[in-house]
């Protein structure tokens, strides 16, 4: 399904992220919506989407974050032709934030 034809978004959640003030808030408002295997894989995918931005190429990236090709090939469409979600976030972290950890 296209991103663009899905129902209308949950603003509520947006909102509740946008509210949390400090990293451990983050981290339990995480641990508490997602189950572990989806945590581990949108961090994989932001750690994916950080190291692509940066130029690095496929097989370091899948030896540093152990991606799969598939998970890598979709970040990088995403990076590509995505809504530019991505750029906004790296910006903010490289004037002067944390950078991604593994």
């Amino acid at each position: 399904m296209n991103k663009l034809n899905r129902k209308p978004r949950n603003e509520m959640m947006y909102k509740a992220i946008l509210s949390l003030q400090t990293m451990d808030e983050c981290i339990q408002f995480f641990d508490d919506l997602c189950t572990v295997s989806e945590l581990q894989a949108m961090e994989q995918r932001f750690q994916v989407a950080w190291l692509l931005s940066k130029g690095m190429i496929y097989n370091d990236i899948l030896q540093e974050t152990g991606a799969s090709s598939a998970t890598i090939s979709r970040v990088k469409r995403s990076l590509q032709y995505g809504r530019d979600g991505y750029a906004a976030v790296f910006g903010r972290l490289e004037d002067g934030e944390e950078k991604p950890k593994k």
